[in-house]
């Protein structure tokens, strides 16, 4: 069976270290193999249930091959955010393969901040690691 960008779900949860105002998510792009669209959802995220909530704000960008080794800007609705409530993002794309950058952390200090999310539309399951994230930033404003 093939699979092509449509199939492949990549995100991020995270924990929001303030009260602010959320503009713009950043992703460090390691390849992009030809140009196409790009879609940021920003949801709540349920880390005991690990269950995503409704669409908070959204970003549909055009990336191509020179957004390689770049940040990729998603310029959001401003939404609110709570301190210590837990949020998440989830990026796909119709028609285009682009690779994420990520850190890897200790087995015995794993990433407590969040974790990191894929999914596929052939096993349709959930993956989530505590111990990668994703290269990610997150523009909060007071």
């Amino acid at each position: 069976m093939n699979s092509g960008p449509a199939d492949h779900l990549a995100g991020q949860t995270f924990q929001c270290p303030e009260d602010g105002s959320l503009s713009k998510i950043q992703v460090y792009s390691i390849a992009v193999s030809h140009p196409g669209k790009l879609i940021l959802t920003l949801h709540e995220f349920d880390k005991q249930r690990k269950n995503w909530g409704q669409v908070l704000s959204s970003a549909e960008i055009e990336v191509d091959e020179n957004d390689a080794g770049n940040w990729i800007q998603f310029p959001l609705q401003t939404v609110h955010l709570h301190k210590d409530n837990t949020y998440g993002f989830r990026l796909k794309s119709p028609d285009t393969l682009v690779a994420i950058g990520e850190a890897a952390w200790s087995s015995k200090s794993p990433f407590v901040y969040g974790e990191e999310w894929n999914i596929n539309n052939i096993e349709n399951k959930d993956h989530y690691y505590r111990y990668f994230t994703l290269a990610f930033k997150v523009e909060l404003r007071a």
